[in-house]
């Protein structure tokens, strides 16, 4: 099922921060399929508005937890300009009383989810893969309330360690899921990693009862881990058993996959263009971007965090409200979460760059679906809200990953892209 090419020697060339770089990465690395779980979209292509509601709540509290982190593992000094923990979010009543959405009965683009295995023997978990957090967590076999999701039964494994200290996560229904550290042995794809920390969960909320994944994989920076320690990808490059310290993604309707130690030539064409990162809070975090529509720049200067753990992209208020009074005919659809539609019919023309190349955000990836059928309406997949990263700061979910082969290297510290083949 997986397959590792061969290592090849490159130079890299150093250039100033503040310019792209092209550099030829080597073919090594493991491949890791990703299947698409969920939709913001229901099944007739209207707008899921439950699902997004749900989604950006879910999106506020983990970078309110990353903070929380940040500060206990680092200290407040470490915070980005302007950066803030904002109190919990929660989903509006309304929803609440009508439940949680089981996103595993919609097919289009909420998250992708891919298999590891934890112990030794291995037992078997499906994750999400979130460059936005830096924990792995999965439910524990003591847990009742973790409904169908597979359990990791730490007696069971030779490798597990029982650790000191606790896991917690905050949901949007005010509850919190906790849990016990351990370390065990760690496998994703073919590259396997001993005395890995993770967190057993012992209770979940409804918010992840109903998710797809059993657990979830954090790719981020060990200061915004709750547990303290180093995540997987950054345990896999300090114990050697990878031959280049970088992964990568494409996020697509077919052959997604995560790239473990090098990067799929088969996926991208011509070179990677990297940023290096702007910011050593935590986060892959890149600067000096802008945003157009239609041809002509509507922000620029701005950081970027990439997160593939978030689906949409998330602008400060005042930037989302700026970039939408650009597009003819938008409208504010929920002011609460900061939601905007558009007509269908003349979606606008969007493109990021970062001192490089323009990346569009194709009209597909940009509409959340019609704001109710035969509305000729679109709720966009570009939202206003306040997520304590600071004033200046965008957050740019799987709307951006479906348009580009996303590069993250821990050994050049830098984020790039390049043309899907």
């Amino acid at each position: 099922m997986f397959c590792k090419a061969t290592l090849l020697t490159v130079a890299l060339a150093l250039v100033a921060s503040a310019s792209p770089i092209a550099r030829e990465p080597a073919p090594s690395g493991i491949r890791i399929p990703l299947q698409k779980r969920g939709s913001l979209k229901n099944a007739d292509g209207t707008f899921n508005h439950e699902a997004a509601v749900r989604e950006i709540v879910k999106l506020k509290n983990k970078h309110r937890q990353n903070l929380i982190n940040l500060e206990k593992n680092v200290g407040r000094q470490a915070f980005p300009e302007g950066a803030e923990i904002k109190p919990l979010a929660t989903v509006p009543e309304s929803f609440q009383k009508r439940g949680a959405v089981k996103l595993t009965d919609q097919e289009d683009d909420l998250e992708w989810t891919g298999k590891i295995t934890i112990g030794s023997p291995a037992q078997s978990f499906t994750v999400d893969f979130d460059t936005g957090s830096s924990d792995l967590w999965v439910p524990s076999s003591s847990c009742t309330t973790c409904g169908s999701h597979a359990k990791y039964k730490a007696s069971s494994s030779s490798d597990s360690s029982k650790k000191s200290g606790s896991f917690s996560i905050s949901y949007g229904d005010g509850s919190t899921a906790s849990g016990t550290p351990y370390t065990d042995t760690v496998t994703v794809g073919g590259v396997t990693v001993t005395g890995q920390y993770l967190a057993a969960v012992t209770k979940e909320s409804s918010e992840f009862q109903s998710d797809p994944a059993d657990g979830l994989l954090g790719l981020g920076f060990a200061s915004i881990s709750n547990l303290g320690h180093d995540p997987f990808f950054f345990t896999a490059v300090d114990q050697g058993v990878v031959d280049q310290g970088v992964f990568a993604f494409k996020l697509a309707s077919s052959g997604s996959e995560l790239f473990i130690g090098g990067t799929n030539k088969d996926l991208y064409s011509g070179d990677i263009e990297y940023h290096d990162l702007s910011s050593d809070d935590g986060f892959w975090q890149i600067g000096g971007a802008s945003v157009s529509v239609n041809g002509k720049t509507e922000a620029s200067n701005f950081e970027t965090v990439i997160d593939s753990g978030s689906t949409i992209i998330t602008a400060p208020t005042s930037a989302a409200k700026k970039f939408w009074s650009a597009v003819s005919g938008s409208k504010v659809y929920d002011s609460s979460q900061g939601l905007y539609s558009y007509p269908c019919d003349s979606a606008p023309e969007v493109s990021f760059s970062w001192g490089g190349k323009d990346w569009a955000i194709s009209a597909d990836n940009l509409s959340l679906g019609e704001t109710e059928s035969g509305s000729g309406e679109c709720v966009g997949a570009i939202s206003g809200g306040d997520l304590g990263l600071g004033s200046n700061v965008w957050l740019l979910g799987d709307t951006l990953f479906k348009n580009v082969y996303t590069v993250f290297s821990v050994d050049e510290n830098a984020v790039g892209f390049a043309e899907l083949s």
